[in-house]
C-alpha cells in the first residue's frame, strides 16, 4: 500500500513528482468516483503548467469509473463549486494549488449539493481506496464533453447578490495575479456595464500566466501587497480588489493604498446582509471576534461561531441556515451561494455597499479598526504545540473572564483577547490577539507572548 501525503485535513495538495503525479491524479479520480458512487462529475483547473496534465489524468481517472465529465477547463475553485450543483452533478473537483509555491498542485472535492467531503469518512476513504491500489473495475465506460453554459449561468448567480441600480460610479484597481481571475471577472464586468453600472476599471496582472511572472498570487503575504496598493494610488482608484490563485478568496485595499485585513471585511459584509434580511445568522471564525459580534449584534443578527477552515464553516453554514460566513483569512460564504466561499460575490457587495453608503471604504473601516484593533496571525515554528499551548494558558488562564475552546485556545479580558491554535493545513502555532480602543494593548501582549514561545 503506498502512503499518499498529498492529502491533507480538508483536501489535496502537495509537491510536484513527489507527492503528486499524473499516475496518482489518475487514481485519486477514480477513487472519488467509486467511493461517492458517482455519475456525473464536474472538473475544472487553475492556471499552473502542470494542472492541464493532472486534470486530464483526473479525468481518466474519472471515466474509468463510468463517470460523465463535465469540463470547465480554466476556471475557478467557486465556478466548480456553482456547477456542480448547476448541473446536478454528483462531485466536483478543481484542480489547484491556489496560493501555493510554484513546484505545487492540488485539488479540492466536493460531493452533490456542493457539500464537502467529510475529512474523517469520505475523504478519509477516498485515501485509503487510492492507497490500495484496487479500485473495482467498471462495465460502463464514462465520456468527457464542455459544461457548456457554465460561466453564463455562474455570472448571472452572483449578479443577483446586488441591486445594480444602487451603484454609484467608481473606479476600481483589479489585480488577479496572473492567476485564474481574470476571464471569470471580464464575464462578470461586461454583465455589469450591459445591465447600465456605472463603474469603470483597471485591470493589473490579468492575463493568466502559469510561470507567475509577477510572483505567486497571495495578497495575504505582507510582501505582496505594496504592488497593488501602489497601483490604486497612481490609478486615482476608489477601491483596489486582488485575488488568490484560484480565486476563492478576495481582498480589498481603500483608496489610499492601505490593505484592509480579513476580520473587517467579515464585520462589513455581515452588516450588508443583515440590512438585506434582518435577525439573519453570521457565522464566524474564532480567531478575531469582537469587531463582528459588536455590528451583528448592533444590526439585531445571531452571531454564530465555527471552527476554523472551510470545512467546517460550510456544515455550521447548513446546519443553521445562516445567510453569510467569514473567516479573517478572507475566506466569505453565502447561503445563496450552494454554501460556499466565493471571491467574486464579496468585492460586488462592497462596491453596492460603498454606493449606498456614500462613503469610502477607508471612512467605513478606519472606526472599527481603531475601535478594535488586532494583530493579524503570526505563526510559530515550535516543537511541541500542545505544550505551547499549555504553557500560555497556564500563564494567563487564571485572570480570563472568559476561556473558549471551540478552536485552540481562546482567553478573553476586560480590554483584550488571544486566540492560540495549532494550524489545520501545517506544522505551525498560530497566535491572534485583539483589544478594545487599544493597538499598544495589542502590541504590548503580542510581544510579551512572542517572548514565551
Amino acid at each position: 500500500m503506498t502512503n499518499l501525503t498529498c492529502f491533507k485535513a480538508y483536501d489535496i495538495r502537495g509537491k510536484l513528482g513527489e507527492e503528486l503525479n499524473e499516475d496518482i491524479a489518475r487514481v485519486i479520480g477514480a477513487a472519488f468516483a467509486h467511493v461517492l458512487g458517482a455519475k456525473r462529475v464536474v472538473l475544472g483547473r487553475d492556471i499552473r503548467p502542470s494542472s492541464g496534465a493532472l486534470s486530464n489524468a483526473v479525468a481518466e481517472g474519472l471515466i474509468s469509473q463510468g463517470v460523465e465529465v463535465l469540463d470547465l477547463g480554466l476556471s475557478g475553485t467557486e465556478e466548480m463549486y456553482f456547477a456542480t450543483t448547476h448541473f446536478q452533478a454528483d462531485g466536483g473537483i478543481c484542480v489547484t494549488a491556489s496560493h501555493n509555491p510554484m513546484d505545487y498542485n492540488g485539488m479540492k472535492m466536493v460531493k452533490a449539493g456542493s457539500a464537502p467531503l467529510d475529512p474523517a469518512t469520505e475523504l478519509q476513504k477516498v485515501r485509503e481506496l487510492a492507497e490500495s491500489g484496487s479500485i473495482p473495475a467498471q462495465n460502463a465506460s464514462g465520456s468527457i464533453r464542455l459544461a457548456e453554459g457554465a460561466r453564463a449561468a455562474y455570472v448571472a448567480r452572483v449578479l443577483e447578490f446586488i441591486d445594480i441600480s444602487a451603484l454609484k460610479p467608481m473606479k476600481l484597481l483589479v489585480n488577479a495575479g496572473n492567476g485564474a481571475a481574470g476571464p471569470t471577472f471580464d464575464a462578470i464586468w461586461d454583465a455589469l456595464i450591459a445591465k447600465g453600472a456605472p463603474l469603470e476599471v483597471v485591470r493589473l496582472h490579468h492575463t493568466p500566466d502559469g510561470s507567475f511572472p509577477n510572483g505567486i498570487p497571495n495578497p495575504l503575504l505582507e510582501e505582496n501587497q505594496p504592488v497593488t496598493a501602489a497601483a490604486v494610488i497612481a490609478e486615482g482608484a476608489d477601491l483596489g480588489i486582488a485575488w488568490d490563485g484560484d480565486f476563492d478568496r478576495c481582498f480589498f485595499f481603500d483608496h489610499m493604498g492601505q490593505f484592509i485585513a480579513g476580520e473587517y471585511v467579515v464585520g462589513l459584509l455581515a452588516e450588508a446582509f443583515l440590512a438585506k434580511e434582518p435577525g439573519a445568522g453570521i457565522v464566524h471564525d474564532p480567531r478575531v471576534i469582537w469587531n463582528t459580534r459588536e455590528i451583528v449584534s448592533d444590526k439585531g443578527g445571531n452571531a454564530i461561531q465555527s471552527r476554523t477552515g472551510h470545512a467546517f464553516v460550510k456544515q455550521v453554514m447548513r446546519e443553521t441556515g445562516a445567510v453569510y460566513g467569514g473567516e479573517m483569512s478572507a475566506h466569505h460564504y453565502f447561503r445563496d451561494f450552494v454554501a460556499c466561499d466565493s471571491g467574486m460575490i464579496p468585492w460586488l457587495l462592497v462596491v453596492e455597499l460603498l454606493g449606498r453608503r456614500g462613503q469610502t471604504l477607508h471612512d467605513l473601516m478606519a472606526e472599527r479598526i481603531a475601535a478594535f484593533p488586532s494583530s493579524g496571525e503570526t505563526n510559530f515554528r515550535v516543537g511541541d504545540v500542545a505544550a505551547s499551548i499549555a504553557k500560555i494558558e497556564s500563564i494567563y488562564a487564571e485572570n480570563a473572564i472568559s476561556r473558549d475552546e471551540t478552536d485552540g485556545l481562546s482567553l478573553s479580558f476586560d480590554t483584550w483577547r488571544f486566540n492560540l491554535r495549532a494550524s489545520n493545513t501545517e506544522p505551525l502555532l498560530r497566535l491572534n490577539i485583539e483589544a478594545k480602543g487599544n493597538a499598544a494593548l495589542v502590541q504590548q501582549k503580542l510581544d510579551e507572548i512572542k517572548a514565551l514561545l
